[in-house]
């Protein structure tokens, strides 16, 4: 008679095999979430900067100089948001910041850190916990 079944050998080959896929998935799944998520910290700015023309529409500045700006953006589940008025009197200037927040993306605080300024340039100083000076906001590569 004729055994029937897998043989030990066969089935550590094939744990082997799930293993190694695991260890190649994963990765890029986190990744494919933590891409999902830095869509809040976009938007967050882009909403910061219209509102900021709004305010400075309205009062021919953004705010006091070198003081955090008067337009508030409430804080996401993996974002929080800051804004600084810039220096000269009145102040034409400003720069919106938005920065992971600590474990939201699978990294530290401030692993993903975004800004926008009043004449709309976007920068990435920091991705996936490495700092970084691009002129643009990166969401997949170290490529604008």
């Amino acid at each position: 008679m004729k055994a029937k079944g897998f043989t030990l050998i066969e089935l550590m080959i094939v744990v082997a095999i799930v293993g190694i896929f695991a260890a190649i998935a994963l990765p890029s799944y986190n990744s494919y979430l933590a891409r999902g998520k830095i869509v809040e910290a976009m938007n967050g700015l882009s909403d910061y900067r219209v509102r900021m023309e709004q305010y400075f529409q309205d009062n021919r500045n953004y705010g006091v100089a070198g003081a955090a700006c008067p337009v508030t953006v409430v804080a996401t589940k993996n974002f929080t948001f800051t804004c600084v008025a810039g220096a000269a009197t009145p102040t034409v200037a400003y720069v919106a910041t938005a920065a992971s927040v600590a474990g939201s993306l699978g990294s530290a605080a401030g692993s993903y850190t975004y800004t926008v300024d009043q004449s709309n340039a976007r920068a990435t100083t920091s991705f996936k916990g490495a700092a970084v000076t691009k002129t643009c906001w990166l969401v997949k590569g170290e490529e604008c």
